[in-house]
């Protein structure tokens, strides 16, 4: 009776913390990724549990839609407001690189310098987008972990090598430019560096958006066959958006920014419209987009990014059209991050948006009849597999 007491003493005393953890201090500590996150609202995060007399499947806020007390299945992530800015700054880095590539290869001495600027601005773009990464996983340790093995099959760990891979290949570029002699051997070492780091470019500009399709969020897992084209579109039009700013551009590097951002903004609305068209054919995952603070973001992206094509696509080169088309680009690629990233958080509380589409066959599908396992041995049990 005793130990009764004090164990209901000790329960009294967690559910009194101010962090809604419920850890004691004196007998352990909260460690990993989320050990410094808290909770303000307590009596929300952790509402008193009532006594339901319904099905569980029929439970919840829309009972014509069926979940499990209406509880979400999944829980949100974890990341840090600062992710969509490394989407963002990551992206512009690849498609930097890959655009300065290009134009060494192509272009020759006309575009040099051209491919020298997108050398400067992949190699800090890679420097910061590490930095943010580092931010969020809490330290640098855990960055380097990622880099002790290889698996391609983990987006992941390939983005952390891609990563690594494109800042070391730009800084041996821009290295080489800077202390290299024309023509010497430092000088063609740089050159290399450039080109490898300009075919990493396009991994490095969608690998984040292959990394957010392989979660179980549901608004992300849905949309995972034109997410990537939508953050490598976005990622071209951010990196020409950059570029419009400066202003030693020769007329003939003005013109070749000028069509990679079209390009860019052309491909970033095609994609924003079908990832529209992707998630609508489910009510429950399209909803995240129409609603709140989400609604907004992605219209905001929409309308920037198409603003600044029509600046670009209209006749005349004033400066104050370069940089009213920079600035409306870069607040559309910002906004399409953020969106995508606020639709995830919000889809994977709303439990009808992981069971819906279930239900509908897109999230799993159930083998009714005799199959074989790995090792060919037959299975003599219903399976549930993906679809």
């Amino acid at each position: 009776m005793k130990r009764l007491e004090e164990g209901r003493t000790l329960l009294e005393r967690l559910e009194q913390t101010s962090d809604g953890r419920n850890i004691d201090p004196t007998r352990g500590a909260l460690m990993g990724e989320a050990a410094g996150q808290e909770v303000k609202d307590l009596a929300h995060a952790h509402p008193a549990p009532t006594l339901l007399t319904t099905l569980p499947s029929r439970s919840g806020p829309a009972e014509e839609a069926p979940s499990y007390y209406g509880v979400a299945a999944i829980k949100a992530p974890v990341w840090l407001p600062t992710i969509p800015v490394y989407f963002y700054v990551g992206g512009l880095a690849g498609a930097a690189s890959t655009l300065g590539a290009a134009a060494e290869l192509l272009g020759g001495r006309r575009l040099e310098p051209l491919g020298h600027r997108c050398r400067w601005l992949g190699l800090v773009g890679d420097v910061v987008g590490t930095g943010l990464l580092i931010q969020d996983l809490g330290r640098p340790a855990r960055f380097l972990n990622m880099l002790r093995v290889f698996r391609p099959t983990s987006p992941m760990n390939l983005g952390a090598w891609i990563l690594s891979a494109s800042g070391a290949l730009n800084t041996v570029a821009v290295a080489g430019m800077v202390l290299g002699h024309r023509g010497g051997a430092l000088e063609k070492l740089s050159n290399v560096a450039s080109g490898v780091a300009g075919v990493l470019g396009l991994p490095l500009a969608g690998y984040t958006a292959v990394l957010l399709s392989n979660t179980a969020v549901p608004v992300w897992q849905r949309a995972r066959r034109t997410l990537p084209f939508l953050f490598i579109a976005s990622s071209m039009a951010s990196a020409a958006s950059l570029l419009q700013v400066l202003p030693e551009h020769s007329k003939r590097e003005r013109q070749v920014v000028r069509r990679f951002g079209i390009a860019g903004k052309q491909g970033a609305l095609a994609a924003e419209a079908a990832v529209e068209r992707e998630l609508s054919r489910t009510e429950a995952l399209s909803r995240p987009l129409e609603q709140g603070r989400v609604r907004h973001l992605w219209r905001m992206a929409r309308l920037c990014t198409a603003a600044s094509l029509v600046l670009d696509v209209l006749p005349g080169r004033q400066r104050w059209k370069q940089l009213t088309s920079s600035a409306l680009g870069t607040a559309g690629a910002l906004a399409t991050r953020h969106a995508i990233y606020e639709a995830g958080k919000a889809s994977s509380k709303d439990p009808h948006a992981t069971f819906v589409p279930q239900r509908h066959g897109l999230g799993a599908a159930e083998v009714t009849k005799h199959t074989r396992a790995s090792d060919g041995r037959p299975l003599r049990f219903t399976l549930p597999v993906i679809a």
